[in-house]
């Protein structure tokens, strides 16, 4: 029996070979990270392993965004409230906290973040901290430590041991170059935001790690999420979130984008629900690492025309935000998620009707919805 005589070489015979079925390479001691740290020379490796019957343990980072805290009651309600772990760098409020297990995680301290998946034996981990489109223009430094730095960390960690692994990227991922109306799941990249930039830097890694060392690595580009529990987030589609809280609170809402400006958005509920599935869906049945996936497409014309049917009072007036509409313009009017639909099942429950009885429901207009209907 051969000697094994350097830790890139045990690591190399213990890491499991990648589902593509490709040849499996080393694992460098730190990988990407940019810090001096590094792992111990007698540091164990093994992958986690569970089987079929038993529930995964999930860490979810950036927890305390406009999808982590859905995202865990979906996965609590499956997996069990022990089993999925929330964290973020900030205090949540106190029905968050006593709803299930939420600890401090900061993306961006590697040791932090290694020793939580280490002590609570992690086997999924869900990354949604990010710095968001409009924001992170305002903050190109923090967005770029954020976004990129702290993915590598999440990809080194998640690698080191056997973890399966999803990041959301976005329609922001793609650029003015892009064919806008479908968008494909493969079609040239050229976003003009850092956070277009980080999420096609994360897409690419994460395909990377996948075929070099087979970590299971997964990810859907979401369109514009729409949700009643949460305030927007700096988003460029926040519009289509603040249009119904200012319509069920004083009938008046002013757009910083054109009336025409056409964007694909989901509600949260699906958006929740094909991460799940993706998660879910076997190893074979996925031909990509990455996925569109789509509901519908609108304006804001045509979002505050369907407001309009249930709150007749409703007004929309225009103030563009030059910034932002330079983003909406640069980003596709539609995706073609038709890969999801064939591979792994994917379709979506909420059209624009659905979406805006449900928010304005949920946001007190429940009255004038019923007697609209």
């Amino acid at each position: 029996m051969p000697v094994i005589r350097t830790l890139s070489q045990a690591v190399g015979r213990m890491l499991p070979k990648p589902a593509c079925g490709c040849r499996t390479s080393a694992v460098p001691v730190r990988f990407l990270g940019s810090s001096p740290r590094q792992i111990p020379a007698d540091a164990n490796f093994h992958s986690i392993t569970f089987s079929e019957t038993d529930h995964p343990r999930v860490l979810i980072t950036g927890g305390l965004g406009q999808l982590g805290v859905g995202l865990a009651n979906l996965l609590r309600k499956r997996f069990g409230k022990d089993n999925v772990i929330l964290s973020d760098i900030r205090k949540p409020p106190n029905h968050i906290f006593h709803s299930g297990p939420f600890i401090y995680s900061d993306i961006l301290d590697y040791k932090n973040l290694r020793e939580i998946v280490v002590n609570n034996r992690i086997t999924w981990l869900f990354h949604y901290s990010a710095l968001l489109s409009a924001v992170g223009e305002a903050n190109v430094s923090l967005a770029r430590a954020v976004n990129i730095t702290g993915l590598h960390n999440v990809l080194d960690i998640a690698t080191e041991h056997g973890l399966r692994l999803f990041v959301p990227s976005t329609i922001g991922a793609f650029g003015p170059t892009s064919p806008r109306d479908p968008t494909p799941d493969l079609c040239i990249q050229r976003p003009r935001t850092i956070y277009g930039v980080s999420k096609v830097h994360a897409e690419l890694m994460g395909e990377y790690y996948y075929y070099r060392y087979g970590l299971d690595f997964r990810c859907l580009r979401y369109p514009g999420i729409i949700s009643a529990d949460s305030q927007p987030g700096g988003g460029t589609t926040d519009y289509a979130v603040q249009i119904f809280h200012s319509a069920a609170k004083n009938g008046r809402f002013e757009c910083n984008l054109k009336p025409s400006t056409k964007l694909p958005m989901m509600y949260i509920d699906d958006c929740l629900r094909a991460t799940l599935e993706v998660m879910e869906a076997p190893a074979k049945s996925l031909s990509m690492r990455t996925y569109n996936i789509n509901a519908m497409s609108f304006t804001p014309k045509e979002l505050a025309q369907e407001v309009l049917k249930h709150v007749p009072e409703f007004q929309i007036t225009y103030n563009v935000d030059s910034v932002r509409q330079a983003i909406a313009d640069s980003w596709p009017m539609n995706f073609d998620d038709s890969n999801a639909r064939k591979d792994w099942g994917w379709k979506h429950d909420f059209d624009l009707p659905e979406l805006v009885t449900t928010m304005l429901n949920l946001h007190g207009s429940g009255a004038r919805v019923a007697q609209a209907n």
